[in-house]
């Protein structure tokens, strides 16, 4: 069904936008961020209406061997035209004015199927946006498209879906984009879109972020709402902006902060974030920084990826950092030990009965029932189907990261050690390897390191271009900081960034050639 929505809406927009064919080809689509866009609106070089057809026009030529967007808002031409119209009466941009965004395929969009890949929801169009989308969207951006993703967002591996199939990997088609959120990272890195959002349950933001040459922040558990999208381990769950840059991505997570009464978790982040987190792009933010490297969980790493880990440290001194290389957090082997928790089953019913409302499906025996086109999927289901509680201590309580005394111990032991080492924050690369190839992605799926920390502690990491292994693979590196401490990250990765711009763009072969 979303296939078929796709090509109507494509089909449509590209017969409407010929008249616009002139103007949208003289626009510069790669690698553009929200400042120059702004920019464009206010010098008039462009309008957001040009510009959505642009980037439309874009997915229609050059997404069909990368196969990252499910579905074409059909309404993003009018919402263009309405913000176009707004600022020629107000003179006024808002802060993500007329900004094509593109949206993974869990989060509850008014219009647009919301799949989480399955064909169980494949029909599923929400009433409401998730609070998130709300936010974005009074903050002026453009729902664009939505994204294709690992089935039910269990796979960080690889992206496939029963809706859409597989996502491949823009730098080299061969290879994954890592998962859940792959179609996200494929379509930004792709210059599909301005900015992305994704999920990360323990990978999806940051392993796909960092197999596409992107940023991606996963930020503390309780800053930002996860009502209206579809779960997998609630109590793990993040939305984040995958981006192109640190200014995006810092301009795109600004818009959706805040408490929001239906996500309790939320409640947690009260007095502790910021309404200006832009303030903290700061070109020189990693002058007196002291930075921690973890090197325990790279103790098995890809040759070239541990050599560009070491000249990221070598660019750290030179920006201003002081490396404290390595560091060690005690107990840290046991720690990480019996964190998980199979909380599928209790959340994604609640979501079925909360926002799905349709009496075929409403428990996971149903998903079960109505089946999927992926045997990993089945397999996954059938496995969350005869668990629950706590992987390898079933009887033992799971809690949220405030309250869970296993996350509490880990996130103290890593924390006082960034206390007593007087650390801004903690490296490692977000991936010890190179991307898998798609074709035998189970067996060459290691190295992984997204998963170990901040899922379960519920501190933020976000991750930056790190840059590029043979075969045009993208590696990123993560900065890990306390809690709430989404500015000196900010500050860290931005400086980081300026000062090695490892990003650049994918070279795309078109869909006809």
């Amino acid at each position: 069904m979303s296939r078929i929505l796709a090509f109507i809406s494509l089909l449509i927009l590209g017969i409407t936008g010929c008249q616009q064919a002139e103007k949208s080809i003289s626009i510069e689509l790669s690698e553009l961020t929200i400042l120059e866009i702004h920019n464009a609106y206010q010098n008039g070089t462009f309008s957001a209406e040009e510009l959505t057809k642009a980037y439309l026009d874009r997915i229609a030529g050059f997404d069909g061997p990368i196969n990252s967007i499910t579905v074409i808002n059909p309404d993003a031409i009018t919402r263009a035209k309405e913000l176009d119209q707004e600022f020629e009466t107000t003179g006024k941009l808002r802060p993500l004015h007329g900004i094509p965004i593109i949206v993974k395929d869990n989060i509850n969009t008014v219009g647009l199927p919301t799949t989480a890949g399955s064909i169980a929801l494949k029909d599923f169009i929400p009433e409401e946006n998730a609070p998130i989308i709300s936010r974005l969207i009074d903050a002026g951006a453009i729902v664009l498209a939505k994204s294709n993703m690992a089935e039910w967002a269990f796979s960080p591996m690889h992206s496939e879906s029963s809706t859409h199939g597989t996502t491949h990997n823009p730098y080299n088609l061969d290879f994954v984009p890592a998962g859940s959120s792959g179609g996200t990272g494929a379509a930004v890195a792709a210059n599909f879109g301005t900015v992305g959002l994704g999920t990360d349950t323990g990978n999806s933001i940051r392993g796909p972020s960092s197999h596409n040459s992107l940023v991606g922040f996963r930020t503390t558990l309780g800053l930002i709402s996860r009502t209206g999208i579809v779960p997998l381990y609630l109590r793990n769950d993040v939305v984040g902006p995958m981006c192109r840059t640190v200014e995006d991505a810092t301009r795109v997570m600004e818009a959706m902060v805040g408490i929001d009464p239906k996500d309790q978790i939320t409640q947690y982040s009260e007095g502790k974030t910021q309404t200006n987190y832009q303030q903290f792009l700061d070109k020189d933010g990693l002058k007196g920084a002291r930075i921690g490297v973890l090197r325990e969980i790279s103790e098995e790493i890809d040759p070239e990826v541990k050599a560009l880990f070491e000249q990221s440290l070598v660019d750290l001194q030179n920006l201003g950092a002081t490396v404290i290389d390595p560091i060690a957090v005690p107990n840290f082997a046991t720690l990480r030990q019996n964190q998980w928790c199979a909380t599928f089953r209790k959340d994604l019913e609640t979501f079925l009965e909360d926002f799905v409302k349709n009496d075929s499906i409403q428990t996971l025996e149903d998903i079960i029932r109505i089946g999927s086109n992926s045997q990993f999927a089945l397999d996954r289901l059938e496995m969350m189907a005869n668990n629950s509680g706590r992987w390898g201590l079933e009887e033992e309580v799971c809690g949220n990261a405030y309250e869970d005394p296993r996350r509490i111990a880990f996130r103290e032991a890593i924390e006082n050690v960034m206390d007593s080492l007087q650390l801004d924050a903690i490296v490692y690369p977000s991936w010890n390897f190179k991307p898998a190839r798609i074709d035998h992605f189970q067996e060459e799926y290691r190295g992984d390191n997204n998963q170990i920390i901040s899922p379960h502690t519920g501190q933020p990491a976000f991750t930056v271009p790190m840059g590029f292994t043979s075969g045009n693979l993208p590696a990123g590196i993560q900065f890990l900081g306390r809690m709430y401490a989404e500015p000196t990250l900010i500050k860290l990765a931005y400086a980081y960034e300026q000062g090695t711009m490892h990003r650049r763009p994918p070279i795309l072969s078109s869909d006809k050639e």
